[in-house]
């Protein structure tokens, strides 16, 4: 990558842009706003203090979801017996690629300075692509009676999947996430809870993340290992590729057979539990990434950004450094006395050496939704000059410091829905109805004119019949189905009219909905 222009000649912060090269854009926002670097580990990253601090929120806001809704949080081992997962065929199948396995314990030393695997376990253990099979075999433990029903559990752990090409809160070989595992006394309340859980995500990525998504159930060929049904969460990046932003499981009694959950019911009857698991992970902030960020870097959303507003001071050697400072912090203080989405406003002072224009840069980068510059002049008219990161950097206004912080809360949450329009309307307009396979071709193919860039395609609304899977078309233009939408998603998607497979010619029942997919 070429050398970058400082700040006062370039007219963005990141290079390249997004329409030049999105995956190196997407790398280059995490590397400038400092969020992670990549690990000595293939495929593995070190996720610093300012990424950190994203998912931290993250975890706050959607741990306060699931306990809301009756859960408990509980954590199980990390290690799992290769036999557990042999019990459910469809299960160990469809993660067996990419399984990390344990085969030995105990290092021993060559005498050269080498140290090699000394002992074979018994049994080889994987480390934790998911959980269902080991909080299986705990569950069938705990349940004996509809007395003990239902089991409501989530875990924050991380995960192990031995991904061949990887990226930076997009697919990692390791990555934190949260996963909830249930057993229920009926059907009917399984699948309760499952959709229940997937409005759960939905919420958090509307309401919290300012990203507009689309719910609906995944296709067969694209069910999780061993479910029943597969609700998805599903959201269009800038580069116009869908992202599965969370995903929710009806197992069935698939799990509760394989591990043996039985329980005893009012009748005196012998029983299989009903099971459901659902999670969402560190992609969360990827998908964030992807939608809010522009060429000056990282957007974050008010709710999320764990410093809603930074105040600058413009220090200069013997220019009323001690009064300005002091006024930064009556600012701050002030504001901390406001509160914006049930919570005091998050302010910090950057008071570290560098010029104004170097930390103001800094801060945008970083994606912090108001940035208050205060010098001597602001300081005499008690006002701050203040900068929204919805706005070009180059847009700022003078305020007084006092109106302000009256309006500081209204601010942000004009931001917030700010982000979220934007986002709906990028996700509405790139959303397709197509009624024919040469029409479908030309959606997911550059056109004769593209200058080469990645942005191309969306969702495409076609009609589909399940002996279409594997079909030659979709193999060709990298395209699979994101989901079969729910009555409810919104967006005009929900539309289960009939139709004939544009694949096949086959009868359809519904749309489903196809794209390029990360």
């Amino acid at each position: 990558m070429s050398e970058k222009k400082s700040s006062k000649q370039r007219q963005h912060a990141i290079s390249p842009l997004r329409q030049e090269d999105f995956p190196e854009w997407f790398q280059e926002v995490v590397k400038e706003a400092d969020m992670a670097e990549n690990s000595p580990v293939r495929g593995c990253m070190i996720i610093k203090p300012w990424g950190y601090a994203i998912w931290e929120r993250i975890q706050a806001e959607l741990d306060a979801m699931i306990k809301k809704t009756g859960h408990v949080n509980a954590y199980f081992p990390l290690l799992i017996p290769l036999s557990f997962l042999e019990r459910e065929a469809s299960h160990v199948e469809g993660f067996a690629k990419e399984c990390a396995v344990v085969t030995h314990h105990r290092l021993e030393s060559s005498g050269e300075g080498k140290l090699s695997p000394a002992a074979k376990l018994e049994e080889p253990l994987i480390i934790r692509p998911t959980s269902e099979t080991i909080i299986g075999h705990t569950y069938s433990k705990w349940v004996q009676s509809y007395r003990d029903l239902p089991i409501l559990i989530n875990q924050w752990a991380n995960v192990m999947r031995w991904e061949m090409r990887t990226r930076m809160f997009l697919r990692t070989s390791e990555f934190l996430w949260q996963e909830g595992h249930t057993v229920h006394a009926s059907k009917e309340e399984a699948s309760e809870e499952t959709l229940k859980m997937l409005d759960v995500y939905k919420q958090l990525a509307q309401e919290f993340l300012a990203i507009p998504v689309i719910t609906g159930t995944k296709t067969p060929d694209e069910r999780f290992p061993g479910a029943c049904e597969t609700y998805t969460v599903e959201t269009l990046c800038q580069d116009r590729k869908a992202l599965q932003f969370g995903t929710s499981h009806f197992l069935g009694q698939n799990f509760s057979k394989a591990f043996d959950i039985q329980f005893l019911d009012q009748d005196g009857a012998r029983q299989y539990g009903w099971t459901t698991s659902w999670g969402t992970t560190t992609r969360m902030i990827g998908s964030v990434i992807m939608t809010h960020s522009d060429d000056d870097g990282l957007v974050l959303p008010p709710r999320l950004a764990p410093q809603q507003i930074v105040i600058i001071p413009i220090l200069k050697k013997g220019g009323m450094q001690r009064e300005i400072l002091s006024f930064c912090e009556e600012i701050k203080e002030r504001l901390e006395d406001q509160s914006y989405g049930g919570s005091p406003i998050r302010v910090a002072i950057d008071a570290s050496d560098g010029s104004g224009g170097e930390k103001g840069w800094e801060h945008i980068k970083k994606g912090v939704p108001i940035r208050l510059e205060i010098g001597p002049r602001d300081y005499k008219s008690r006002s701050v000059f203040m900068g929204r990161r919805d706005f070009s950097p180059k847009e700022k206004q003078s305020i007084a410091g006092d109106e302000f912080v009256t309006m500081a809360s209204k601010l942000l949450g004009e931001i917030q829905s700010t982000l979220y329009d934007r986002a709906r309307s990028f996700l509405k307009a790139n959303i397709q109805v197509i009624d024919s396979l040469s029409d479908f071709k030309d959606f997911f193919t550059p056109s004769s004119g593209s200058d080469g860039s990645d942005f191309f395609g969306g969702f495409a609304s076609v009609h589909w019949h399940e002996s279409a899977i594997g079909h030659q078309s979709l193999k060709d233009l990298k395209v699979s189905p994101r989901c079969i939408p729910l009555p409810d998603a919104g967006l005009g998607v929900g539309n289960h009219e009939r139709g004939e497979c544009i694949f096949t010619g086959m009868p359809s029942e519904t749309r489903v909905l196809f794209a390029r997919a990360y």
